[in-house]
């Protein structure tokens, strides 16, 4: 007898042998379910994409739209030049990563090796410029300034060159018709990366490789119009790459031309004068410092007080914009980047903030009557005012005895804004005010002004400016608490005495804070085109605009024209009666108050101007020159820090912006045929049949010059040296002022 069944197999064999089985049915459904999932239910995603394995793409970049004024003349466009590009996967290929060709090149092109070899070297983040820093597989500009002689001899010893191409095409050019740079307004281009192709794919608007997009300006707010569509055109190739078909194509689409309410000769005008006024202001001695002033930037704005439509926009230092077509050099980038350039890259309109001085006095103005105050009422204008034992000084100790608001206003007196704003702080309750009882009228206001926040203007990066409120103070103080605490000294020195006292209160509303608020200082911040908007509703009546630069969008056929309307942004907080008083008083300012003198013989009868000067201090610098003016069409606001006071630094600058503008000579008079705007341009410019633009020429701008700057035939710009005579004018006043709390007291002249 045995136990073997007559199968000769143990129970444990049989076990064994049917959990195989079912491991090899199980593996087989497995097989046969991703078989099924692979063949039919996914079969034609990946049969598509399998068909992409035999198709290659050329493509066909996009024209890109140009950027032109409100005349239509060209401020960007294109032109065709003659590009050497080096294709970094080809030149990876060899042995020497491509070091001998570019060599070659180099000799051919009269450079450097080692600048060519930087061109083509990828950017990261411990990769000085030049480099490339858009994707390695385009190629890549190693110059666009090839001559036809340098590019005949690449493409004829084409084997001495390989990866090299050189072919004409059209490239960005930056026109500065009649010498109106605009740069920070353009902004720049620089090739796509990796990165942003990833980002872009699924959406309307896509990147493919060979694409240049906008990185600041308006190059970069309205990329999506100017940049268009790229052609391409798919062609079948067999294994060997052989093409054996045309799979389909896609035409380019030239992008969208971009109409602007800049005009270029004011604009030239604007940047002509701020640069002439830093320079005058660096001949003059600041009895502060003991040293001339420094008059380090400055910006300009020029808007349409009706519709928010900016006329002009100028920043200083500035820059050519050119320097990045094709690629920048380290030594272009290190003067716009480096820590002695004072950073031109900036829009020192929009990005720009400082204590506004005097000319934040609109808005304690406009908070008093609100709080209740008589507009027509008598305040006292001290020679200064005291809060316990500190000592606010009015500008030169001037006493103007009892005074309304209108002609504190005028005379930009500082103590009469110290006592109503110090009362307001009192009736809130002090330093300890219980809950719910603050109105903070004075600090409402600013808000309803649009303060401490972004106009919307259709720039990148624009900065919010600052309103030191009670919510502000709040974090500002959990931010900073530890560090003040740390270095803080009771008896230290300035610095340190304001960290001590910052520690133990600097979370709430302090008596000097409020002050010094009233007057536009401490810790107060504004940008050039924020004081542009309240300005231009002062002028208008009432209403504020988001500030716009682009105008319409025309399509490249010339078809289709979109164009971009104001957007008013909201109202002034003062009623009809007050604002005509406080228009009144502006007015005196530019007749009988503290700017008169830079505007003396304006005829103010035919062409009324309204100003209000400002001189602010910032800790550590010399003092800020604020002028903020109007007309019933334009608002004109200019800043230039370390300059000196309002109308010293800014005044006769601005002085001839108008001049320009309405035709008005130096005596006075209006000569019709010399106004560059003498009202603002509402049409746009005709297009053509075939989509183009007819542009009148645009001459420099010579202020010395006894014939006008008149409009000629179309062309491209005079060929006229660039104006270089500074233009005269008086002194800086000099003012003494008593040092404020952390940061900033100030005085207008």
């Amino acid at each position: 007898m045995t136990n073997i069944p007559e199968t000769g197999r143990t129970p444990r064999v049989q076990i064994r042998l049917v959990v195989i089985q079912i491991l090899v049915l199980s593996l087989l459904g497995t097989l046969g379910g991703r078989l099924w999932y692979l063949q039919i239910r996914e079969g034609s995603a990946y049969a598509k994409e399998a068909s992409g394995n035999h198709v290659q793409q050329v493509v066909q970049p996009a024209v890109r739209g140009s950027i032109l004024d409100a005349r239509g003349v060209a401020l960007a466009d294109n032109e065709t030049r003659l590009v050497v590009s080096a294709s970094r996967t080809d030149l990876m290929k060899m042995e020497d990563d491509g070091k001998a060709v570019l060599t070659k090149l180099a000799g051919v092109l009269g450079m450097k090796p080692q600048e060519v070899m930087d061109k083509v070297r990828l950017c990261d983040a411990k990769t000085p410029q030049p480099c490339w820093n858009g994707s390695p597989y385009q190629p890549i500009p190693i110059t666009d300034e090839a001559t036809a002689k340098q590019a005949l001899q690449i493409r004829e010893r084409a084997e001495d060159f390989p990866g090299i191409t050189a072919e004409p095409e059209a490239v960005r050019r930056y026109a500065a018709p009649g010498d109106a740079n605009t740069a920070q307004v353009l902004g720049y281009l620089s090739p796509v990366t990796d990165e942003e192709i990833t980002k872009a794919q699924d959406t309307d608007s896509p990147y493919l490789r060979s694409d240049q997009v906008g990185r600041s300006g308006i190059e970069r707010q309205y990329d999506k119009q100017l940049r268009g569509k790229a052609g391409v055109t798919r062609y079948e190739v067999d294994n060997l790459g052989r093409v054996i078909g045309k799979a389909e194509s896609d035409k380019a689409q030239a992008g969208s031309n971009l109409v602007t309410s800049i005009d270029a000769r004011v604009q030239r005008v604007a940047e002509y004068e701020l640069d002439a006024a830093m320079k005058v202001a660096r001949k003059q001695f600041d009895k502060i410092t003991g040293e001339n002033y420094k008059a380090d930037s400055g910006a300009v704005v020029v808007m349409e007080a009706k519709t928010g439509r900016v006329v002009a926009m100028a920043s200083a230092p500035t820059y050519d914009p050119n320097v990045w077509v094709g690629g920048i050099s380290a030594k272009d980038y290190r003067a716009l980047t480096g820590k002695n350039s004072d950073y031109p890259l900036l829009n020192r309109a929009t990005q720009g903030q400082s204590a506004p001085g005097s000319t934040f006095k609109v808005v304690s103005t406009a908070a008093a009557v609100e709080a209740g105050y008589d507009f027509d009422g008598d305040y006292p204008c001290t020679s200064s005012y005291s809060v316990g034992g500190q000592v606010f000084k009015n500008f030169e100790g001037e006493n103007f005895g009892n005074i309304t608001l209108g002609r504190a206003l005028e005379v930009s007196c500082d103590t009469v804004f110290y006592g109503l704003a110090d009362r307001e702080w009192k009736r809130d309750g002090g330093i300890n005010p219980k809950k719910g009882q603050p109105k903070d009228y004075f600090y409402k206001a600013a808000h309803q002004f649009g303060l401490g926040k972004k106009t919307g203007i259709d720039l990148p990066n624009e900065v919010t400016g600052r309103v030191p409120d009670r919510e502000w103070k709040r974090k500002y103080w959990e931010a900073n608490k530890a560090a003040w605490c740390k270095t803080g000294k009771r008896d230290g020195s300035y610095v340190q005495k304001i960290a001590y006292e910052n520690c133990l209160e600097g979370n709430k509303m302090r008596e000097g804070d409020s002050i010094n608020y009233s007057i536009g200082q401490g810790d107060t911040l504004l940008t050039p085109v924020q004081e542009a908007v309240i300005y231009g509703a002062l002028a208008n009546g009432g209403t504020m605009y988001t500030p716009t630069i682009g105008k319409a969008i025309v399509s490249a056929d010339g078809k289709e024209v979109t164009e971009i309307k104001p957007k008013p942004s909201g109202r002034l907080p003062v009623n009809r009666a007050t604002l005509a008083k406080m228009d009144e008083a502006l007015a005196g300012v530019a007749t009988r108050g503290t700017a008169a003198w830079k505007f003396q013989g304006w005829p103010q009868d035919k062409i009324p101007l309204h100003a209000k000067t400002g001189t602010a201090e910032v800790y550590g610098k010399q003092t800020t020159s604020w002028l903020a003016t109007y007309s019933k069409d334009y608002t004109v606001i200019m800043t230039i820090s370390q300059a000196g006071t309002g109308s010293g630094a800014s005044g006769e600058a601005v002085r001839k912006i108008y001049n320009s503008l309405y035709g008005v000579d130096a005596e006075g008079k209006i000569d019709k045929r010399k106004a560059l705007l003498p009202t603002p341009q509402k049409s746009l410019p005709k297009v053509q049949r075939d989509g183009t633009i007819k542009a009148p020429k645009v001459q420099k701008y010579d202020p010395e010059a006894d014939e006008a700057n008149q409009e000629t035939p179309q062309g491209g710009a005079s060929e006229t040296p660039v104006a270089t005579t500074p233009s005269p004018t008086a002194g800086n006043r000099q003012t003494r002022r008593r040092p404020g709390r952390r940061g900033a007291r100030g005085r207008t002249a």
